[in-house]
């Protein structure tokens, strides 16, 4: 079979596997796409391209001339396609996500280039998605936008080259591409997260009977998956009138940070009954001071990603609760629904919703959970 239907081919199964995914009835319970089911094994494995170092930006010559458009572009001219992932910042998670898009590449016979800032700064990631840009030989990127708004306008500036943008994690703008303010990205593949939130609320709720005071460790203001966790969390947290919110803080992505917060709460609440940690190093400082400070039972904690240092913290009972993205498919689905863009597939969803994996003492070590568990 010639690459060009090989690749079609690939787009149809992926695009009629989403919308079943689509149809599912609870994210925490969605059927796992066609993608995951295949690469599972994988994901224990990084390929050799991921397990390297993250790459540095690379740098823009002055004479660089902005990439060509891409749109249709035949997979049978023999120019090997080249796409390139611009993460968030360097954790596990985006590690994952490389994996799945590298998984997807190989397959596709794709080059990627994966780029992967220190920090979750736009200050650090605006310059790496220009020298991307200015490299020219781009056909299709894809990015976790550290900042709903700031990163608008750069990407627009990428987008008006020709070359074509979908977002994963997080988005820009309000994230409706088809009918929000800002409409020029192929899509947006990603957890519910206001959903994630919910999940959360609910099940620090039942692990405090329901009753107390609950702090939230948050990351940075302005990035869209966080923002709506917290949203989320707040709206459900009004099914408890038993329960109080006594505050949200931001560590700026730093574990050292939110383990300085987390133990001044716990100083001035010294009858805290639970801690939400909204993402990576959110939840791994403020779970890292229950266990320092003897309070593990105590005080309930529900991590948001499962991180091997989340599930750890899990099985010796510090945490109560992991919640799993699926950042594997994040990737694979990028890079598939790029190859299929490009190969003149014009279906693509504007939002492909990836769902949850609750992981808990009783299922952590099952195959078909543990499978979700993010690996550097």
């Amino acid at each position: 079979m010639r690459p060009k239907h090989l690749s079609l081919l690939l787009g149809v199964v992926v695009v009629l596997t989403l919308l079943g995914v689509a149809c599912a009835s609870a994210p925490a319970q969605s059927p796992t796409p066609a993608s995951q089911a295949k690469p599972a094994a994988q994901q224990a494995a990084p390929t050799q391209a991921a397990a390297a170092a993250p790459a540095q930006p690379a740098q823009a010559a002055a004479a660089a001339q902005p990439a060509k458009a891409a749109q249709a572009k035949p997979a049978t001219t023999g120019k090997k396609r080249k796409f390139a992932f611009l993460a968030g910042v360097q954790d596990p998670f985006y590690y994952t996500i490389q994996r799945g898009a590298q998984l997807a590449a190989n397959e596709l016979g794709i080059e990627l280039i994966t780029q992967i800032p220190s920090t979750w700064n736009t200050t650090v990631q605006a310059p790496m998605l220009d020298a991307l840009v200015a490299r020219g030989d781009l056909d299709f990127l894809f990015l976790a936008p550290t900042d709903k708004e700031a990163m608008i306008a750069p990407l627009k500036k990428a987008s008006d080259t020709g070359l074509p943008i979908l977002t994963v994690d997080t988005y820009i703008g309000d994230g409706d591409y088809a009918n929000g303010p800002v409409k020029f990205p192929l899509s947006y593949i990603a957890s519910d997260n206001v959903e994630g939130g919910k999940i959360a609320a609910d099940a620090l709720a039942e692990a405090i009977g329901k009753k107390g005071k609950v702090y939230v460790q948050n990351t940075v203001p302005g990035a869209s998956t966080t923002d709506q966790r917290v949203q989320g969390f707040k709206d459900e947290l009004k099914k408890y009138p038993d329960i109080t919110l006594v505050g949200v803080d931001f560590n700026q992505d730093d574990p050292s940070k939110a383990q300085a917060q987390t133990q001044a709460v716990l100083q001035r609440v010294p009858d805290l009954a639970g801690i939400f940690g909204t993402n990576v190093f959110s939840a791994e400082g403020a779970g890292q001071v229950v266990q320092n400070m003897g309070l593990t039972g105590k005080v309930k904690v529900v991590a948001f990603d499962a991180t091997e240092d989340a599930i750890a913290k899990l099985k010796a009972k510090v945490v109560d609760l992991v919640i799993a993205q699926k950042p594997f498919d994040m990737g694979y689905l990028a890079v598939m629904m790029g190859s299929a863009h490009l190969d003149g597939v014009t279906s693509v969803p504007k939002h492909i919703p990836t769902g949850y994996q609750l992981i808990t003492r009783e299922n952590v070590d099952k195959p078909e959970v543990a499978r979700f568990i993010y690996t550097k």
